[in-house]
């Protein structure tokens, strides 16, 4: 995914559309997750497999296609969401951050 130096309050938007999505996509896959799994295994992540864990909450036994969108989706949720080890910022917000301090 590109990422973009955005505002707040467009990172704000794209959360809200993000949210939207993982739950069509929850709902899609019959999931045994819930919104709040997802973000809290952004939250909390504690290693590289975290990612892979959220992944595997969407993906049981489609197709290729449909495992390149929920990839998309964690992707996008991954780098909009707050991460504890940020101090709960998102990766997109510490990108903002950064570039302000230039």
């Amino acid at each position: 995914m590109d990422m973009k130096i955005e505002s707040k309050q467009k990172i704000l938007k794209h959360r809200k559309e993000i949210k939207k999505e993982l739950v069509k996509m929850i709902k899609e896959t019959k999931s045994d997750f819930y919104l709040q799994d997802v973000l809290n295994e952004i939250y909390y992540e504690k290693d590289n497999e975290d990612m892979m864990k959220i992944i595997a909450m969407f993906y049981h036994n489609g197709g290729t296609s449909k495992l390149h969108n929920i990839v998309e989706l964690v992707n996008k949720a991954w780098i909009h969401f707050p991460h504890r080890v940020l101090n709960g910022l998102s990766l997109s917000e510490e990108l903002l951050k950064y570039k302000s301090k230039k």
